[in-house]
């Protein structure tokens, strides 16, 4: 098992935006938290997107309270649980700083959102029945680490390495650890019928960031790559 835990590749302006989605993530789960049972699975079928809802136009459980296209935006905000959210959003502060800071504020952001939607029609197309709410910042995420690997092959990750009673800290270049990641999502397809884990949408917003990254990039930044 690897687990990044930062990268030697420090940026030149402040993550104000992934700071800021990571914040947001975290006040919409502690919300969640201070729900019943009851009320926190009215929130994630208001909020989250339910493939069947998108592909059918109609309404199965509870009406959302923004159009069912919009709720592919909102699930981004909504979790599972502590180890979900943390584990997200751990890999959005070790990559996401470098991505906002080459491509700008306002365009990483926008570029988040539609890598996470990419992703979730990818999923969607897997299984447009699924009747279950899709969550999770992941999808948008792997967009982020496409965008990384494909920019920045060579940085360092400082990386916890697991292997049975074998731990250790050890730096790996950036290419290794998320090709790794992409190899091992390609790889867990086969069992994503009986997985709660999007890893379509996983694979899809990675696609996605690796292509898009360059559109998305200011023609002044483009050189930039380590």
């Amino acid at each position: 098992m690897l687990l990044p835990l930062r990268d030697d590749n420090p940026g030149s302006s402040f993550p104000l935006v992934t700071i800021g989605i990571i914040l947001a993530n975290g006040l919409i789960f502690f919300h969640e938290m201070t729900l019943d049972i009851a009320e926190s699975q009215r929130f994630v079928l208001q909020w989250g997107a339910i493939p069947y809802q998108i592909t059918h136009g109609e309404v199965l459980h509870v009406a959302p309270l923004i159009p069912i296209p919009l709720t592919l935006f909102s699930s981004m905000f909504l979790h599972g649980g502590f180890l979900h959210l943390f584990g997200n959003m751990l890999y959005l502060w070790i990559f996401g700083n470098n991505i906002e800071d080459t491509l700008g504020h306002f365009r990483f952001f926008l570029f988040y959102l539609v890598c996470g939607l990419f992703a979730a029609v990818v999923q969607i197309f897997s299984d447009p029945n699924l009747t279950v709410p899709m969550v999770g910042a992941s999808g948008a995420i792997a967009g982020i680490l496409g965008a990384y690997l494909l920019l920045f092959p060579g940085a360092r990750i400082l990386t916890l390495v697991f292997f049975f009673i074998f731990v250790k800290l050890i730096r790996i270049p950036a290419l290794i650890i998320l090709g790794f990641w992409f190899f091992i999502q390609l790889l867990s397809v086969g069992g994503a019928a009986i997985s709660n884990v999007a890893f379509f949408a996983h694979i899809g917003g990675f696609l996605a960031g690796l292509i898009l990254v360059r559109v998305f990039q200011p023609r002044r930044s483009r050189g930039r790559r380590r």
